[in-house]
This record gives structure tokens, sequence and C-alpha cells, in this order.
């Protein structure tokens, strides 16, 4: 078989934006998913005629983000509606004065970060544990990183860049079908799990219980937990790389989505938070799009948790929506989805952080291996990681890099 030019292993956002690049280039290329689907951890579901993602749905950055620009050429719309968390929660067991409070104490935990950050780098030791809103804060970490504040680079979360623009829209067709959609000139192999790559000899080869696929060169776009598993039998020059990639480990951050039956009191667009108290809580957006749902997102050890258990998060979820809005709530409500990203084998969580003191494990994981072998993915971008702009602008610098290389 005539080796491939470019073989692009996981299609998720990175993945379609180089096999995009790649294949409008003229390239002989193959986008390799171990899944059934396109998309990664872009994810929109439908159910009785209603479509929501279980993955992103936000455009975060979306001023200068290259999915927000690429949407309307494949048919897509955009909808500028603020969202929730721009503005106050609804005054649920959360007082305006107190909510003002909790963002100021935000605030004044994010300037001490950026002002005394700790030797160790790790931003739970800016804390104060006597502050009220200290469990406020954990929780805010989990639903933006995923992870709780003892687990992350205070460096590395000050590298993010989106609060330069603060422009969120969001797909109005989903953003896990406009990836998918992107993806529609470019050849797939579906249900294909990479299982090794081998770069000993002239060309790259790559297995699978399929058989053996030949390329020039391979652009490697599996999160980071895959990677760091071993499940990929990388190349041994790939070391720094896989320890890279431990160091950059997936935070969680699920949801479930309950169909309302009656929307009768759920203004379109807002948001309640579920225990201002308690970092072990859920955030729920009400009636997204204006449609007859409730998105409920939770994240950290508290998502791992409810994961171990199928109906653990839809009781969680409804419990905290009973004591907003009280118990006659829960005849309303029908769960239809509910993501379950740690437990998805070829993805085992949500988007990356960096451990305290390893903020430059993004660099080390993007560079290339003997000009053969290439990384891309949101864990390789250094200011816009965790996120599927991130994602596909690392997936066209691989593309790029690819093609230089080439034609050398």
């Amino acid at each position: 078989m005539r080796p491939l030019d470019v073989a692009i292993v996981g299609a998720g956002a990175a993945g379609v934006a180089a096999g995009r690049y790649l294949a409008a280039s003229g390239l002989d290329v193959l986008l390799i998913e171990a899944t059934d689907r396109i998309g990664g951890r872009a994810q929109t579901a439908f159910h009785d005629g209603l479509h929501f993602d279980l993955g992103c749905g936000w455009l975060h950055s979306a001023d200068r983000n290259g999915w927000a620009a690429l949407a309307p050429q494949l048919g897509f719309h955009i909808d500028r509606t603020a969202p929730p968390w721009g503005v106050q929660f609804r005054d649920l067991g959360f007082p305006a004065g107190d909510q003002q409070a909790a963002r100021t104490a935000f605030a004044r935990f994010e300037q001490r970060l950026r002002e005394a950050p700790s030797a160790s780098d790790r931003a739970s030791d800016l804390l104060d544990p006597g502050d009220r809103w200290t469990p406020y804060l954990e929780a805010l970490s989990t639903y933006i990183n995923g992870t709780e504040l003892e687990q992350l680079s205070i460096r590395d979360y000050l590298a993010y860049a989106d609060a330069e623009t603060g422009v969120n829209w969001r797909v109005s067709e989903g953003y896990g079908s406009l990836v998918a959609a992107a993806a529609k000139d470019v050849p797939v192999a579906l249900n294909t799990a990479i299982t090794g790559i081998d770069a000993s000899g002239h060309g790259l080869r790559l297995t699978s219980a399929g058989g053996g696929i030949e390329a020039k060169r391979v652009i490697v776009t599996v999160p980071t937990d895959v990677l760091a598993s071993g499940a990929i039998r990388l190349p041994p020059r790939t070391a720094d790389h896989i320890h890279a990639a431990a160091a950059l480990p997936l935070g969680l951050a699920d949801k479930i989505i309950f169909k309302l039956s009656d929307c009768d009191g759920f203004e379109p667009d807002t948001q309640v938070l579920g225990n201002p108290a308690s970092k072990r809580t859920a955030t729920y957006h009400l009636r997204p799009f204006g449609r007859p749902l409730i998105e409920c997102f939770v994240g950290g050890e508290a998502a791992r948790e409810l994961e171990a258990d199928g109906d653990a998060f839809t009781e969680f979820a409804k419990d905290e929506l009973a004591r907003l809005f009280g118990s006659g709530i829960t005849r309303r409500l029908e769960p239809i989805a509910q993501s379950r990203w740690g437990r998805a084998s070829f993805v085992r969580g949500s988007y990356s952080h960096a451990l305290p003191g390893h903020a430059e494990a993004r660099a080390v994981l993007t560079r290339a291996v003997d000009g053969r072998l290439f990384f891309a993915g949101e864990a390789c971008s250094i200011q816009d990681f965790s996120t599927a702009h991130g994602a596909l602008q690392t997936g066209l610098a691989a593309a790029k890099a690819v093609l230089n290389s080439l034609e050398e």
C-alpha cells in the first residue's frame, strides 16, 4: 500500500483543523479516529427535536476564535447572546450582596496570584481558609479548570488569554456539529484505535487492530491522559512528550441535560448556582437558546464521584434544583443526556491544566520529533488551552510545520 503523506491521529478539533488544511493543500491525508464519530470533546447530542452540546459549547474569545470565523462559511449561525455567567446569578439562596462579595473575593484572589505568587506555583497556597468565599473559589476552579486549586499551576493559569477579550458566543446548531462538519472534505477512518507508532524505518508505521498504516508524517492530537497512559506506544525519542502529557492532566467537567415539561418561571439564558457555600456544587444554565432545557455543569472531584454512579448526577442535580425552586420542580424535569468524559476510554477527561511547577510542559509537548512526528491539541496551546479554538490553532500550526518539512 502506498504510504500516506500525513496520518492524523484523533479527529477532534485539532485533528480536523490540521486535516482540512493539509487536504486543501493537495496532500494524501487520513484522519484516524478511535471512536465512531468526529469531534472529540466537541459533541452535539440530539433528543426529541432538541440539540445541545455535551462537550464544549461556547466560542470563547469569539472575536479571535477560528471556529467563529469558519462557522458562517459552513452554513452555521452565531448566537451573540451574552453568557449567563457574565451577569448575576438569579437571587435564589444567593442574594445580590453576597454575589458581589463573592465576585470581589475572586478578583482579590486573582490579584494575589498575579502580584504575590507562591514559590510552590500552587494556586491553593494563596487561599484564605477563613474566608467564607473560599468554597466558592474552589467551585469556580472546578468549572474553569476542571480541577481544584491544589492541583493548579499559577503560572499556567495566568497564561490563559480569554480575559483579554471577554467575548463569548455560541453556535446555534451546536459546537460539536460545527467541528464535525468542518471535516467533510477530509478522508476519515472511524473506529480505528492506533496502538503504536514506529519511527525506526524511513517512514512512520502506525499499528491498529485493523492493520498497519504507513505515512511520511504523523500528527498526534489525542488528549494528554491518553498519551500519558501508554495506550499508544510512541518512539523512544518522545519520552519528554509523555512526561509533559503527565504534567498536563485533564481536569473533569460534566453536564447533565434536563428537559422541562413546563417553562413557567424560567427566564431564558439565566443561571443559578446550587450552593455558594460549598465547593461541591453545580451551576445551572436555564433555558439555553430559550429552549425547554436546563444544562447542569459540575467539575473536579465532585464530577468524578458522580460519574462513578450512573444515577448519582441526576439525583444530585435534582436535589440542588429542588432546594432552589421547591420540591415540585422535580416533576417537571426529565433527564435526557449526560456526559461522562472521565470514563470515555479514548478521552479520559475534559480539558488540560498544568500541575504546579509544570507550566513549561505545554511548550515541551508541542515540539516536533525528528521533523516527522508532530503534536497538536488544546494542551499544546500556551494561552488558549482548554478550548476548541486553542486546539484549532495548534492543529493549523502542526499542519503548516508538516508542509514545511515535506518541502525541505
